[in-house]
């Protein structure tokens, strides 16, 4: 497999898990439609996700990589989230909401990093999605294959909250209307699904 192949999985994958519409998300954008202290919130986001990605494909997926018969399991696990996470968002597009940010007003830059952070790190699922999910799919690769594979799940992670941002306030309307979420979660659904299946065939 080479390097290429490995860094567009990475940026799939990776892509897949963050463009779902959460907290911290939902932050992004309404920091984007405020306009306020935009740029600060995208590079602190970006940068936590590089820290927790790195830690899941090259630390923690790495000393899981050298135990014995923890391979598949750790596969299958991954499986298992992915077949809930896209199920998830398919039963979210089922009663898709638009995003509200009415009676939203800018905070200063230190409010607004510590909340940054707070939506970060205080949430469980980012480290089920970089250590768990990214790490344990990053397993089928080489150390090479992983490093490519981490600068793919990196490169999403820059382009997507960056895009988020500043992009906000030109998709207003596309945030506020429910009828795209269903679309965006079933597409969301679909990749997943189909990286579920990825990480199976080699077990079979």
């Amino acid at each position: 497999m080479t390097a290429l192949s490995a860094a567009l999985q990475g940026f799939g994958l990776s892509l897949g898990l963050i463009v779902a519409l959460g907290p911290q998300n939902a932050f992004v954008i309404r920091q984007g439609l405020l306009r306020s202290h935009v740029f600060a919130v995208c590079l602190v986001c970006t940068l936590a996700d590089i820290l927790l990605i790195s830690l899941g494909t090259l630390g923690v997926g790495s000393v899981l990589a050298g135990m014995e018969g923890f391979h598949a399991p750790m596969t299958l696990a991954a499986v298992a989230f992915l077949l809930a996470y896209g199920a998830l968002r398919w039963r979210s597009s089922m009663n898709p909401t638009g995003l509200d940010i009415e009676g939203a007003a800018p905070a200063p830059l230190v409010q607004t990093m510590l909340a940054a952070l707070a939506f970060t790190f205080l949430n469980p699922l980012v480290y089920l999605d970089t250590l768990v999910l990214i790490g344990g799919y990053a397993l089928r690769f080489d150390f090479e294959g992983r490093l490519a594979f981490t600068a793919g799940a990196s490169l999403a992670s820059v382009l997507f909250f960056f895009a988020l941002g500043y992009g906000s306030s030109a998709m207003a309307k596309v945030f506020s209307r429910p009828e795209a979420w269903r679309w965006i979660d079933r597409g969301i659904a679909v990749m997943m699904f189909g990286f579920a299946a990825g990480l199976l065939r080699p077990l079979m």
